[in-house]
């Protein structure tokens, strides 16, 4: 499908909007595309539910040369396109910094966010100097968009999609581009304060899922808990699952976020 562009400020955020019902955001992890919601979306829609899926700044096909790749910036995004489609307040589904995001736009604007599903989400803190550094000569030019894609499949330790293959092919090819890389180090270097600061002022319905195999975390459950405990909300962990059980076995985890959905009704 072609996207649509929300004009922002400093650039323009590709989305597709599919559906029609309640309206859900999808926000894909650091390093990923809107494509990470292939799965879910469709069966969003078919429950009942009008599915936005975004690229992040810098991201797919959104525009490059932001100045801000932060969770607040992302969240900014997400309540633009919400005032955009004319259709809140709307559930949020982040992964990954996407989680972090949602709990910015959730705390920033209330009247806006109905709820929150953060699926292996980072949201707070500041990444370790030395392991960022260690990853910008990791995912520099020109080996860096080959090494996102030996790291990118790590994140699915146990079921790969039948369309991995493809799906990380043109993922890499988009890296290639240029400022798409760049964008990608940007967010990993940005700060998550602005959500950390802002956890305990969440006050809608939150379900956070997490794989059990997540190599991201030490201890995904605990990390899955402390969030949820946060937040005030429930957590669910996918065994043996990595950083992406909503595509890895969406089987198990669609049904997850379609029964918190229609709970929110």
């Amino acid at each position: 499908m072609k996207p649509q562009y929300l004009k922002r400020k400093n650039g323009q955020i590709a989305y597709e909007v599919t559906g029609a019902g309640p309206l859900v955001v999808c926000v894909p992890s650091l390093g990923d595309v809107r494509g990470e919601y292939r799965f879910l979306a469709p069966l969003l829609v078919k429950a009942g539910y009008r599915v936005a899926v975004m690229d992040p700044r810098g991201h797919g096909d959104s525009s490059i040369g932001w100045d801000d790749y932060s969770v607040a910036g992302v969240g900014d995004d997400i309540l633009a396109l919400i005032r955009e489609l004319n259709a809140g307040p709307a559930v949020v589904v982040g992964t990954s910094m996407g989680g972090g995001a949602a709990i910015w736009s959730a705390a920033e604007t209330p009247e806006l966010v109905r709820g929150m599903v953060m699926i292996d989400p980072f949201v707070d803190g500041d990444g370790n100097p030395f392991f960022v550094f260690l990853l910008s000569i990791m995912f520099a030019r020109p080996w860096g968009p080959a090494a996102w894609k030996m790291y990118y499949s790590s994140l699915y330790p146990t079921r790969k999609p039948a369309d991995f293959a493809e799906y990380t092919t043109a993922l890499v090819e988009n890296l290639k581009q240029r400022g798409r890389l760049e964008a990608v180090m940007g967010m990993m270097r940005a700060s998550k304060r602005a959500s950390g600061e802002r956890i305990s002022k969440v006050t809608q319905p939150a379900l956070v899922l997490m794989g059990s195999k997540d190599p991201d975390f030490k201890n995904p459950e605990g990390e899955a808990k402390r969030i949820a405990d946060a937040v005030h909300g429930r957590y669910w962990m996918i065994e043996n699952a990595g950083h992406y059980p909503h595509a890895e076995m969406p089987d198990v985890t669609v049904p997850l976020i379609i029964e918190f959905l229609n709970s929110l009704k």
